[in-house]
């Protein structure tokens, strides 16, 4: 088992800073990951209300959209993994397992419904390179600082979780603003527009439960 440490500000806000560049990176490379104009232009080009293999409903979507479902799915999965990591222990504040009730119960059924998507418009579930493309970039948390909430107990357990998330919802809440400038699906940009209202009163939540 690793051994556990700590947090630091310096560490946390440094994540922070790779995660905003790596979305922005994000945006400019080639295979989904590609500029919404782009997309526009080649509709326009080719005549076309839609990519190939969109829904027959006449329902509109972007690389912006696709991008967006492609990285929130193992978002949303590791955070479900963290939320069962803090349901695992004993003797944790209810405040906390009741937030980490919320999380899983919340995301869960958003993932099933962006998968839904991927599938309606002919789109992989995830980027190339699979889900561990995303490490290090948009609030994941890396192998070992799962492993120092797994690890930890008590107060630190609390701590280690409630940090870890606040930083996974930061990114989480910076993908859905970029997906915000670039979607184009009607109900692809409610779920990022919920998810970034939700999300940042759970921010507001945890921070008092720190607080506390």
């Amino acid at each position: 088992m690793r051994q556990s440490t700590r947090y630091s500000a310096r560490a946390v806000g440094a994540r922070r800073l790779a995660a905003a560049t790596a979305v922005a990176l994000a945006l400019g490379l080639s295979g989904c990951v590609i500029a919404t104009n782009d997309l526009d232009r080649d509709r326009d080009r080719d005549g076309m209300g839609g990519m190939p293999g969109s829904s027959q409903s006449g329902d509109d979507f972007s690389r912006g959209d696709v991008m967006f479902a492609q990285m929130m799915i193992p978002h949303h999965e590791q955070a479900i993994e963290m939320s069962d990591l803090i349901l695992a222990k004993d003797g944790v504040d209810p405040a906390v397992v009741e937030l980490a009730e919320q999380i899983k119960a919340a995301q869960g059924p958003e993932i099933e419904q962006m998968e839904a998507w991927l599938e309606e418009w002919g789109m992989p579930s995830m980027m190339d390179g699979g889900h561990g493309a995303h490490g290090g970039m948009d609030g994941m948390l890396t192998e070992q600082e799962m492993d120092e909430i797994e690890a930890a107990d008590g107060a630190d357990g609390e701590r280690l979780f409630l940090e870890g998330m606040i930083e996974h919802h930061e990114g989480a809440i910076d993908m859905a603003e970029q997906h915000q400038q670039t979607g184009e699906n009607a109900e692809a940009l409610e779920l990022s527009a919920s998810i970034i209202e939700s999300q940042t009163g759970e921010i507001e939540q945890m921070r008092e439960l720190l607080g506390d």
